[in-house]
């Protein structure tokens, strides 16, 4: 069976497995998504113009880094959507390999590149921050060299997922690629604590142990509410086009077979 006839037709299981199927036809997916991309796209923009726009002309400047600090309102959101996208790819490949979740493989396909661009935005503005701060372009800190490790994973995902002509070989091998890349969330986030390292500790902590101004937190905050989601919004949008995409290449198949 190949992908365009499994995403048409969703297997049997337990009932879990036919939970997660039920939104594997090509229809419902596109009628469920279609509904969603408004109430992504449009509080993505207005969230991202507001934290981003907050942050760069009202928000204070910081009394050690000065007007420097205020990239940070780019730089954080993507560091967050870099980790965050990298779990939602190990995810959808979990779903791919155990449960054969036939919108898995395409989910995964269409984070890679936007988990990617996210993570070069990053490792950018990072060195846009670290030039005055620390005086160099790139410094091989820990959280840097991670980040940057994060990067590749994302490349090497995309460009495996296309390395074989058999899409479903392709499809196991950057799902099993991805899982085992997951080992370097944890360092990510843990690197400026193991470490003696360049890069400033965590500024906010979920035990409420925070050393940012609110004037600083909630711009911040904003930015990375509306930045995440306009990484979904990108994603489902890329999705849809996909399975449209595959329905259309089907579609095609069929008649060309019907011709005499």
């Amino acid at each position: 069976m190949d992908a365009s006839t499994a995403i048409a037709a969703p297997q049997t299981g337990q009932p879990a497995r036919r939970n997660l199927h039920r939104f594997a036809n090509p229809g419902r997916f596109l009628r469920i998504a279609a509904r969603m991309q408004p109430f992504l796209t449009i509080p993505a923009i207005l969230l991202t113009a507001i934290g981003i726009g907050w942050g760069l002309f009202f928000s204070p400047a910081d009394y050690q880094q000065g007007d420097a600090v205020r990239i940070m309102y780019i730089h954080v959101p993507m560091a967050w959507l870099a980790t965050s996208g990298y779990a939602g790819l190990a995810l959808a490949s979990l779903l791919s390999l155990v449960w054969r979740h036939p919108l898995a493989d395409m989910a995964a396909a269409e984070i890679g590149p936007v988990g990617a661009t996210v993570t070069a935005l990053c490792l950018a503005t990072g060195s846009l921050w670290g030039k005055p701060m620390w005086g160099t372009w790139w410094v091989w800190d820990a959280r840097l060299t991670s980040v940057l490790v994060l990067f590749f994973l994302y490349c090497g995902h995309i460009m495996l997922i296309r390395a074989f002509d058999d899409q479903e070989r392709g499809y196991r091998a950057g799902a099993i690629l991805a899982l085992i890349g997951v080992v370097n969330l944890p360092i990510i986030h843990f690197s400026v604590q193991w470490w003696n390292t360049l890069h400033q500790g965590n500024s906010i902590g979920l035990t409420g142990s925070n050393t940012m101004s609110s004037r600083m937190l909630w711009p911040l905050f904003l930015s990375a509410l509306g930045c995440t989601f306009g990484f979904s919004a990108i994603v489902v949008g890329r999705l849809r086009a996909g399975v449209m995409e595959r329905r259309l290449r089907a579609l095609l198949l069929a008649q060309a077979e019907r011709a005499p």
